[in-house]
């Protein structure tokens, strides 16, 4: 398979990826029936050494490097390593581009309507097909303990489910505003069932979720989506996750939900996951 240098890969002007990334073209999921691109960032020292790195899997790769690809601004994931690469905090992300409007029946493995469902499949395709792919082609390190999953919304609801779904995989979760409300709540009773598993998982919500509208209305309701992943972050500590050892919840004042919000929060979440790498 040829992976290509981004700039080979996206031909034109006005891309705002740095660093090294690298591009498989259309590649094929055969759980999901479809293709899409794969992304890899490679940390600065990279090319200079023989070191394997840990890995993060992250969703919606459309935003995370090129504000020209983004849905509504870029998570700058790629300036970011870079900056904590200075303080010795390296590591492979791997960007997976959302399926379009399949994108809330990939990021959820259950039913909301007339969306969701196709989550494990999703969680087959990374764990089986992606992750092979990447370990074999780059210096990683393929323990669960060094590979973790991460995303925004709907894609942290499948990262904190992935987490406890592929334990032989993922030791390390994050979700940054997650979407536990989605399917009337299904994600709680799941995770309560589920077995405890070590490893860290990263939790955050903005105090504004839902924007600066009608300020009753919004307030209320930004209350509700926050109440949510405080709600999760008591029962995963109930689960034996020891809060900043295992476990880190962070709720920022008058953040809304945004990618430039995500963004802000991302070193914070990576230096949690990897601090000790």
């Amino acid at each position: 398979m040829d992976w290509l240098d981004y700039q080979e890969a996206y031909a034109g002007n006005g891309h705002t990826v740095v660093g090294n990334l690298k591009v498989l073209k259309e590649f094929e999921s055969p759980q999901l029936g479809n293709r899409r691109d794969i992304l890899v960032y490679l940390p600065p020292t990279y090319e200079t050494g023989n070191k394997r790195y840990p890995v993060l899997y992250l969703h919606d790769g459309q935003n995370l490097f090129d504000e020209t690809t983004s849905f509504a601004g870029e998570w700058q994931v790629d300036e970011t390593m870079e900056t904590l690469g200075q303080e010795g905090i390296e590591a492979l992300v791997v960007g997976i581009p959302n399926a379009g409007l399949a994108r809330l029946d990939e990021y959820s493995p259950f039913r909301d309507k007339r969306s969701g469902g196709l989550g494990d499949h999703y969680l087959d395709f990374i764990a089986n097909n992606v992750k092979p792919l990447v370990d074999a082609r780059f210096r990683t390190l393929t323990g669960r303990e060094h590979t973790g999953i991460m995303g925004s919304s709907m894609g942290g609801l499948i990262s904190l489910y992935a987490f406890f779904r592929h334990p032989e995989t993922f030791g390390l979760a994050g979700a940054l505003s997650p979407a536990f409300w989605f399917a009337k709540g299904a994600i709680y009773d799941t995770i309560k069932k589920a077995p405890y598993y070590p490893g860290r998982i990263y939790l955050d919500a903005g105090t504004r979720e839902h924007g600066e509208g009608h300020w009753l209305i919004t307030r209320n309701r930004s209350r509700q989506y926050y109440a949510g992943v405080r709600r999760m972050q008591r029962l995963l500590a109930k689960k034996g996750y020891r809060p900043r050892h295992d476990l880190l919840y962070v709720e920022e004042k008058w953040a809304q939900h945004e990618e430039v919000a995500w963004a802000r929060r991302l070193p914070k979440a990576i230096c949690f996951l990897l601090g000790d790498q």
